[in-house]
């Protein structure tokens, strides 16, 4: 078997006095690192999307990157440590991206001077994947639990590493220590778990072991001598050797100024990729309205043994009186029975529960959706629907009809029926507006896109530029 050190280092060491009780009250100690964590995150993915495309092209992991996403991972860690997948030390963790050697949870991990253009393609999908199966079980689990309201049974997760901390949680709470077995365990998963991490980061070639080096001692300084009391010393055959928490020449030193640039940048870039992906999609809106400027939804068949099809999708409602007809512009409702006519009309859902009072007939929650009908009440209308007043607009006749209206707040209903107010009413239905908003709606997407864009760019400049001196 394959014994040899792993690029990465994780190492920790167990309390020798834990608190009984602090383990069941430090996920609320530990919110303010999982908002900050959060933030970080966002930053680690897209730097890491921006060093796949940088090692594609040169073969090199960016130094500045790189030791910002370690960062992240000892942060992470820690964290992780503190709390719920080890719960191994009260020491609360240090907010910072840089080692901390007198922290008993450290991670380290060697830059690599070259890395494969084409693994980087690879490997955090497709190559990974035997492992990300296992992690699964690791991290998530699966289980079946019965609720007791239904009595259905139903998935819960809590994976492996998650019942082995539960089941160290229960002993301090009882005996006041921390199983050493246990810890050995839990300390082996989750240095699998962070090495497959880092391996998806394309932060290393070497591929993840299957092995479980147990005990907060990682093998890398089990088998160097060297490494004694100066972990980050210690570096893999080819790669490059650094001090614990020692930036390298040339990349900027992860300051709270740099960390808090690189964040906004982040979240600002991200924001702008979201409004250029909200106006490709105005844009596709824009370009699949017909040929009289409405953009319908799919035609869809109904039928009923009722009296009347209702659907609530023309409801509306709003304070503002200029947001529905500055947005949906005018309305289009149309419909279709083959051979025989149809009615339909638009009127306020009051009037429409007052006309049908009683009466047999479906509803649909919103054309387009669901071709199922929900059917209540019984008996027949009335009045017949051509001689009502209630509606806003109407058409009746033979072919297709064809209703349009400009949309206006409230609650409203379309009503489908046969013109002599018979039962068994089976139509074709479409609706749709003119929504003239997409038109203003896809400059002001661009715009905004490129000005987050704009504005995400300097900050990436402040927080990479490399050091002087």
């Amino acid at each position: 078997m394959n014994t040899s050190p792993y690029p990465l280092r994780v190492d920790a060491e167990l309390d020798a006095s834990l608190s009984r009780w602090l383990w069941l009250v430090k996920w609320v100690l530990v919110i303010p690192h999982y908002l900050l964590l959060a933030f970080l995150w966002v930053a680690f993915v897209l730097l890491s999307l921006v060093a796949m495309v940088a090692i594609v092209i040169t073969g090199r992991y960016p130094r500045s990157i790189f030791d910002f996403n370690v960062g992240v991972l000892r942060w992470t860690w820690r964290v992780n440590y503190y709390a719920y997948s080890a719960l191994a030390t009260d020491r609360y963790p240090p907010f910072s991206l840089e080692e901390r050697a007198d922290y008993p949870a450290r991670l380290e991990i060697d830059y690599p001077e070259h890395l494969s253009r084409g693994l980087a393609l690879v490997k955090w999908w497709l190559l990974a994947i035997p492992h990300y199966l296992l992690l699964g079980l690791f991290v998530s689990g699966a289980a079946y639990v019965s609720t007791a309201d239904s009595g259905e049974p139903r998935p819960a997760t809590i994976g492996l590493i998650g019942l082995l901390v539960l089941f160290a949680g229960v002993a301090l709470l009882f005996t006041g220590r921390y199983p050493t077995s246990v810890f050995d365990l839990v300390l082996g998963l989750n240095r699998w778990v962070l090495r497959v991490t880092a391996y998806a980061a394309l932060m290393t070639d070497a591929y993840p072991p299957f092995r479980l080096d147990q005990g907060g001692t990682d093998p890398a300084h089990r088998a160097t001598p060297s490494a004694a009391g100066n972990p980050g010393l210690v570096a893999a055959p080819g790669a490059a050797p650094l001090a614990a928490g020692a930036p390298a020449p040339g990349s900027p030193g992860w300051t709270a100024g740099r960390v808090v640039a690189v964040v906004l940048g982040s979240l600002l870039l991200v924001g702008a990729v979201g409004t250029g992906l909200g106006a490709g999609g105005v844009a596709i809106a824009r370009g699949a309205r017909n040929d009289d400027g409405f953009l319908m939804t799919p035609t869809e068949s109904y039928t009923t043994d009722t009296y009347a099809l209702l659907t609530q999708g023309a409801e509306i409602e709003s304070d503002a009186e200029w947001v529905p007809r500055e947005i949906l512009g005018d309305s289009r409702v149309t419909a279709r029975s083959s051979g025989v006519p149809v009615f339909v009309g638009i009127a306020s859902t009051a009037d429409v529960e007052a006309f049908l009072d009683g009466s047999a007939h479906a509803t649909i929650d919103r054309i387009g959706d669901d071709a199922d009908a929900d059917a209540t009440g019984s008996g027949a209308p009335a009045t017949l629907p051509g001689d009502s007043d209630i509606w806003v607009a109407r058409a009746s006749g033979a072919g297709r009809q064809t209703v349009v209206w400009p949309v206006e707040s409230g609650d409203w209903t379309v009503v489908v029926m046969n013109p002599d107010g018979s039962a068994g009413v089976t139509s074709e239905l479409s609706v749709g507006a003119t929504a003239p908003a997409l038109d203003w709606l896809l400059p002001t997407l661009l715009t905004l896109s490129g000005v987050l864009l704009v504005l995400a760019i300097p900050c990436f400049v402040v927080a990479l530029r490399p050091r002087r001196g």
